[in-house]
C-alpha cells in the first residue's frame, strides 16, 4: 500500500494556496470550486475548503495560533535542506530547526508541518 494523497481541510483557500504554491515551488495540477490539488513528489496535497458554515465559526489570528494539537502534521522531504531553509526564508516563510535537524514550519492557518533532508519511513 502507498499512500496517494494527503488532504487538508481549509478556511481561506486562497491564501492557503498562494502558501503552499510558494511551499512547494510549484503550480496547482487541478484546481477547482472548492479545492485545489498539487503534486508533491510521488503523491498530491489537495486543499479542500472547510463549508461556510463551519468555517465561519473558526477564527484565525494573525499571526496564526499553532495547531500543535491536530492529529495531522504533513512532512516534506527535500534533497538539500540548508538549499531549502534559504529558500523558504527568502519567501518569508519562519522555520525553527528541531533536533536531528529537521525544520518545523507553520502555514497561515496554524498547521504544523517539518521539511526534513532524509525520506520519512
Amino acid at each position: 500500500m502507498q499512500l496517494a494523497s494527503a488532504l487538508l481541510y481549509v478556511k481561506d483557500l486562497a491564501r492557503l494556496t498562494a502558501f503552499y504554491r510558494e511551499l512547494l515551488g510549484a503550480a496547482p495540477v487541478n484546481e477547482a470550486a472548492g479545492w485545489v490539488e498539487f503534486r508533491a513528489g510521488l503523491a498530491t496535497l489537495m486543499l479542500h475548503e472547510i463549508p461556510s458554515a463551519v468555517a465561519d465559526q473558526i477564527v484565525i489570528t494573525t499571526p496564526p495560533e499553532p495547531r500543535e494539537e491536530t492529529p495531522l502534521k504533513l512532512i516534506f522531504a527535500v534533497p538539500d535542506l540548508a538549499a531549502e531553509r534559504t529558500r523558504l526564508a527568502a519567501a518569508g516563510i519562519d522555520l525553527v530547526e528541531r533536533p536531528g535537524g529537521s525544520c518545523d514550519g507553520m502555514d497561515p492557518e496554524g498547521n504544523i508541518f517539518t521539511i526534513t533532508g532524509s525520506v520519512v519511513g
